[in-house]
C-alpha cells in the first residue's frame, strides 16, 4: 500500500492554510469534475484524488493525524505492509469501517469509496468495530457561498434552479423568497460543509413588494370613482374585476386580502396586495361633456 501525499494532490505546501486547500480543491474540481470529462477514467481517479484529499487535509483532526502519520511512515514501509508487523496502527486508526458514498448529480459516477490508505487510517476493518461509518459529526466544514437571480413571478410561482458547485449539482426548488434572503442547505456540498445561497430579485415595474405584502397602482376612471362601479387590477394570478365604492377618492388604498406573495415555508398562506386607486381624468371632453362637467360644477356649489 502507497503513502498518498494529499498535499502534493492537491498542489499545496504542508503549512498550507485552511484558505490555501480550499481553494485548491476547488480548482482541482472544477477542472476534473466528471460532468466535464464524461469517459475520461484518468481524469475520474483524479477528481476522487482530489476529493480524498480534501477530507482529510480540510478537517483539523484528520489533518494533524495525518501528518503524524507521515513523519513515522518510513518505519512502516521498513517493516512491510503486514497489518500484524509492529507499526503501531492503532495510534491512527479511528475504528470501524468507511465507506463515503460521493453525490454529485451525475448519474453513473458516485458511491467511489476511499483508497486503501484512506481506509486503513480513518476508517477499517482491523480497527474493530463493523459497519459502514457515516461522516463524523464534529467534523469542521468550510461553506460554500452561491447566488441565484428571480424574477418576482418565480418567486410567487415557484422556480427551479441548478446549482453548480465545486464537485457537485444542486437542485433547488425556491418559493416565497424574498430579496437578498439567505438560505442555508445542511450538508449538501460533500467535504466543504453546508450551502449559503442569496436570492437576488430585482425591483418590479408594477409591484412593490414589503414582507409577504404587494403594492400597486390602479387606474379608476373618474365617472366609477364617483358612482362606483367595477375596476380591473393586476395580480400575481392574474388581472380581475374588483368593486369600487362609490365616491372613492384618488388614492385610497383597497386591501386584496391573500393576494401577495407567498409565506416562505408556509406553502397555503399568503400576504395581501394593497390597490391604491388612481383616478384617470377624461380627456378630449365633447361640448356637452364640458357643459354636464359646469352644471355639476354649479350643483356641488349650492
Amino acid at each position: 500500500m502507497d503513502f498518498k501525499d494529499y498535499y502534493k494532490i492537491l498542489g499545496v505546501a504542508k503549512t498550507a492554510s485552511a484558505d490555501e486547500i480550499k481553494k485548491a480543491y476547488r480548482k482541482l474540481a472544477i477542472k476534473y469534475h466528471p460532468d466535464k470529462n464524461q469517459g475520461n477514467k484518468p481524469a475520474e481517479d483524479k477528481f476522487k484524488e482530489a476529493n480524498e484529499a480534501n477530507e482529510v487535509l480540510s478537517d483539523p483532526e484528520k489533518r494533524k493525524k495525518y501528518d503524524e502519520l507521515g513523519a513515522n511512515w518510513k518505519q512502516y514501509e521498513q517493516q512491510g505492509t503486514q497489518r500484524n508487523g509492529d507499526f503501531d496502527w492503532s495510534r491512527y486508526q479511528t475504528g470501524g469501517n468507511r465507506q463515503q458514498q460521493y453525490s454529485s448529480g451525475n448519474e453513473g459516477f458516485g458511491g467511489a469509496n476511499f483508497s486503501d490508505f484512506f481506509e486503513n487510517i480513518f476508517g477499517s476493518s482491523f480497527g474493530g468495530g463493523g459497519g459502514n461509518a457515516g461522516r463524523t459529526n464534529n467534523k469542521r466544514k468550510s461553506d460554500y457561498n452561491a447566488e441565484v437571480t428571480l424574477s418576482l413571478e418565480e418567486a410567487y410561482e415557484g422556480a427551479s434552479r441548478m446549482l453548480e458547485l465545486p464537485g457537485e449539482k444542486l437542485q433547488m426548488k425556491f418559493k416565497g423568497v424574498k430579496d437578498g434572503q439567505t438560505l442555508r442547505v445542511k450538508q449538501k456540498s460533500g467535504s466543504r460543509g453546508d450551502v449559503y445561497i442569496t436570492v437576488h430579485i430585482p425591483a418590479h415595474p408594477h409591484f412593490e413588494r414589503k414582507e409577504d405584502d404587494l403594492y400597486a397602482d390602479t387606474p379608476v376612471e373618474l365617472y366609477t370613482a364617483l358612482l362606483g362601479g367595477k375596476a380591473l387590477v393586476r395580480t400575481m394570478k392574474g388581472t380581475i374585476k374588483i368593486d369600487i365604492p362609490k365616491e372613492t377618492d384618488s388614492g385610497k388604498v383597497l386591501r386584496l386580502k391573500g393576494m401577495g406573495m407567498p409565506k416562505f415555508g408556509a406553502a397555503t398562506e399568503y400576504g395581501d396586495l394593497y390597490v391604491k386607486v388612481k383616478i384617470i381624468t377624461p380627456k378630449n371632453l365633447s361640448e356637452q361633456e364640458v357643459e354636464l362637467f359646469k352644471q355639476l360644477q354649479e350643483l356641488q356649489k349650492k
